[in-house]
């Protein structure tokens, strides 16, 4: 396990959980990290084991302490010192809005006639049915 233990906002940003120290520092700062189910305070330390939770936008991620690094690693290294542990439905959320269709109507058209709602819905009702 390298590295010695370290504060929950250095090993946030460490591991690549946010851009900034200061950043994981808010997070932790405004009640959006826990650590082992409690919130935790930025200076926080950790042990191996730990399990992190930590919400960005909607997005609940999960993780579980391996190690700690000395200072910010690369994308591909994160692994070995954070279990990803965010369950599937979390990460769910992120597709969201590229299942969302969003219909413009041209300015100055009106509202839609009820054949174009009917049509409307139709084109709803088959995407949900796509992506359940």
């Amino acid at each position: 396990m390298p590295g010695e233990p370290s504060r929950i906002d250095k090993w946030l940003w460490c591991v690549r959980a946010y851009k900034t120290r200061s950043e994981a520092a808010e997070a932790c700062k405004s009640g959006r990290v826990k650590v082992n189910e409690a919130e935790a305070k930025a200076s926080r330390e950790l042990k191996p084991g730990d399990r992190v939770t930590f919400r960005k936008a909607a997005v609940c991620y999960t993780y579980r302490v391996a190690g700690f690094p000395k200072s910010r690693v690369a994308a591909k290294l994160v692994s070995e010192f954070a279990d990803d542990q965010t369950p599937q439905e979390e990460l769910n959320k992120l597709n969201v809005n590229k299942l969302t269709i969003f219909v413009q109507r041209e300015k100055g058209t009106g509202r839609p006639t009820k054949k174009e709602r009917r049509q409307l819905d139709a084109l709803m009702d088959e995407n949900n049915t796509m992506s359940n």
